[in-house]
């Protein structure tokens, strides 16, 4: 057999992201003073510069919450991560698909599927894979193809650059809010709607201009979709599985086949 293959395109929360953020953070918008109160900058000016404090940010938390069309059940991801690739967190895929922890540092990425993921995949192979494991974490190389499209939910550093190279356009509209606060915070709302798709980005009003929350809601096909950004440049925690609670993906693939 060819092993466990974690088939999760986790990369789609990328997608939601800059979904929103293409949408609000256009650039080339005016020239503002660096110093000039968030308020009494235009919508544009404001999705400028948090925009450029996204991409600033060397590492963050981000959490998302995605709602199929069908209106089923949604998936959500939960992480720290860096610059560097490295993240710890979870992705919750939603349905009867389950969940997966997920730890990476460096070239290594350890990841624990609960046991509902297993029962949702072959029912024999899972099984006795979720047998082998025991609650344990599986261990790998980020760059294993059984492994990598996971491992490339923690890749901050693209993140920022699919976020760069769509932060020019122009479409819909585009209108700021009046200062509210969001969880105790001073923000600043910006709204886009375009094609009955309405995106909604809370930009901090105090401090750095970065993005706290981006909602978007409606559009075809209607994907409704949360994504929130905290900890900005607080470290990733090292910490990683002990070797008692790790099975590397070579060993519990031999002994599943």
């Amino acid at each position: 057999m060819t092993g466990p293959h974690i088939g999760i395109h986790a990369t789609a929360w990328t997608a939601t992201v800059v979904l929103g953020l293409s949408g609000v953070g256009v650039l080339g918008a005016g020239t503002a003073r660096a110093d000039d109160p968030i308020d009494s900058l235009s919508a544009r000016q404001i999705a400028d510069r948090s925009s450029d404090a996204l991409r600033g940010a060397h590492s963050m938390h981000l959490s998302t919450r995605s709602t199929p069309a069908d209106g089923g059940t949604p998936t959500t991801l939960d992480l720290i991560v860096d610059r560097a690739g490295n993240c710890t967190g979870s992705l919750g895929l939603g349905g009867k698909q389950g969940s997966v922890r997920i730890v990476k540092r460096g070239d290594t990425v350890w990841v624990k599927p609960d046991a509902q993921f297993w029962k949702s995949r072959d029912s024999r192979v899972g099984s006795a894979l979720a047998s082998i494991l025991a609650g344990r974490y599986m261990k790998g190389s980020a760059s294993d193809p059984r492994l990598s499209n996971l491992a490339s939910a923690c890749d901050l550093a693209t993140f920022q650059k699919v976020v760069s190279d769509n932060a020019k356009t122009d479409k819909g509209t585009l209108t700021k809010g009046r200062r509210t606060t969001l969880a105790g915070t001073p923000v600043v709302p910006l709204v886009r709607t375009w094609h009955g798709q309405k995106v909604t980005m809370y930009v901090a009003a105090t401090g750095k201009p970065y993005p706290l929350r981006i909602d978007v809601t409606g559009g075809s096909p209607k994907a409704d979709a949360t994504v929130a950004f905290s900890a900005f440049d607080k470290p990733v925690p090292t910490t990683t599985p002990p070797p008692d609670e790790t099975v590397g993906i070579n060993a519990q693939e031999t002994r599943a086949t």
